[in-house]
């Protein structure tokens, strides 16, 4: 199981702080990981759900190439603020989450990373639970694609809504830590 942060508790013991996960999902508008154009967060604490955000993000380019993967245009996003400007209500939400999880991690991490070099922000230091790999290691199915995984256990998926993805990426931690519970594993996939 995935270490939390030590806290000093009140007998002056040192009390181990459950993990606080951060499901997240990005949508982008071109082929490079710094064009974010939406995101979504789903906050999970003790097995369950507690908090969730979502933003439509101003890319740094005009051009959306993925209308047809996720439907948004530059018309949605031209208004909307650009990564910089969102960073600090997104880093307000993730102050207390210790890791993010993401189906496809490595996209999410690219992404997060590219946005915060392309601003000038640190570096973020959180480690990454991967759901799909997870679902690989756990689930027999015949693909581990988000929507196929949300299929197997019914939980409902607007597909490449970056509020419904991060939601469903929580839903499916939380499915994936009590399957591995109850079979005696390690319940941080």
């Amino acid at each position: 199981m995935a270490k939390g942060i030590n806290e000093k508790g009140a007998s002056g013991e040192a009390a181990e702080r459950p993990p606080v996960y951060a499901a997240l999902d990005f949508e982008t508008a071109d082929y490079q990981p710094d064009s974010a154009c939406a995101v979504g967060l789903a906050k999970v604490s003790e097995g369950r759900i507690v908090d969730t955000l979502y933003s439509l993000i101003r890319p740094p380019r005009h051009r959306v190439l993925f209308t047809w993967v996720h439907g948004i245009t530059w018309k949605d996003v031209c208004d909307s603020p650009t990564f910089g400007e969102f960073w600090p209500q997104m880093a307000a939400f993730l102050g207390d989450v210790t890791h993010l999880v993401a189906h496809n991690a490595p996209f999410d991490r690219r992404v997060l990373e590219a946005c915060c070099q392309a601003y000038g922000l640190p570096h973020p230091q959180w480690p990454f639970i991967c759901t799909l790999r997870a679902s690989r290691k756990q689930l027999k199915l015949p693909s581990h694609k988000l929507d196929a995984v949300c299929r197997h256990y019914g939980i409902p998926l607007d597909h490449h809504h970056a509020g419904s993805d991060a939601l469903a990426a929580a839903q499916l931690l939380i499915h994936l830590q009590r399957q591995a519970r109850e079979a005696g594993k390690d319940v941080t996939p």
